[in-house]
């Protein structure tokens, strides 16, 4: 269920405008900006070029400003219960957009259907046609979920690229120590260290960058690793589940097993 209260677009501000929430709203907040403008992010306050977009989710600090003469953005305060929303990879934090006037597009779209249906509703209310009012809105309602659905894509595709492009040399490092010493102790929440962003976020771009999850390629390193010493050395099989990273020689047999559909014995005997 999605819920517009306010929705706006080509708002002009002059050059002193500061728009500062501190508890943030119970609600979230969508902009995107047409000009330069200056956002607190992470504790600091840095300038972002024309066209970014960023997504406050509700009761987060809300502080950005002017940094030219003017600034201009379109922008949306909503609720929603949505997946799309609430599950969306980048809060906060301004992200630049790819099109900005298909953007502005769906911003009018928006902007329209919501004082179509308020206007309309509240006309057919004051008539006391109170059926045909609750008919209006579901259909309303419905053209807006489609609208934000649309949105919510394109900007989560932006999202990805701006975030893979940005940390591809790091998630390529990253993947590149998994490869060289796969039996260390790897988990989510280090990796995330690594790179400084959250273990959520790391997932994201892992996945879509490498088309598996890391903690599913730590496994494939291992078994890579495991092979190779099946195949190449005499070491028993608890030295080599200890090399690869195993603790317990039964649960690296579990998982050589459901990674390649034989246990490590057999693997070994086929190499001969």
């Amino acid at each position: 269920m999605n819920h517009i209260y306010f929705t706006g677009y080509d708002a002009i501000h002059s050059g002193d405008f500061v728009f500062d929430i501190p508890e943030g709203y119970d609600c979230y907040l969508l902009l995107m900006t047409h000009t330069p403008a200056l956002f607190y992010v992470e504790g600091q306050c840095t300038e972002y070029p024309a066209h970014h977009a960023i997504l406050y989710p509700p009761h987060h600090k809300i502080w950005y400003a002017a940094s030219r003469e003017t600034y201009g953005n379109d922008w949306i305060r909503f609720a929603s219960d949505e997946t799309f929303v609430r599950h969306f990879p980048f809060f906060s934090h301004p992200f630049p957009v790819s099109d900005p006037d298909y953007y502005h597009n769906l911003f009018q779209l928006l902007t329209w259907e919501t004082s179509q249906l308020d206007g309309t509703s509240r006309l057919l209310r004051h008539a006391g046609a109170d059926m045909q009012s609750d008919l209006v809105t579901k259909q309303g309602n419905s053209a807006i979920s489609q609208f934000l659905h649309v949105l919510f894509s394109k900007l989560r595709d932006d999202v990805f690229h701006h975030e893979v492009s940005s940390h591809d040399h790091e998630l390529l490092m990253l993947r590149r120590q998994i490869s060289n010493n796969p039996q260390l102790a790897w988990n989510v929440q280090e990796m995330a260290k690594i790179l400084h962003i959250s273990m959520g976020h790391l997932q994201f771009l892992y996945k879509q960058q490498f088309g598996i999850s890391c903690m599913d390629d730590v496994i494939e390193f291992r078994l890579r690793k495991a092979k190779d010493l099946l195949t190449y050395t005499d070491q028993s099989i608890s030295e080599i589940a200890e090399q690869c990273g195993y603790k317990n020689t039964e649960h690296f047999c579990r998982q050589f097993k459901k990674g390649t559909g034989i246990t490590p014995g057999s693997f070994r005997k086929k190499q001969n």
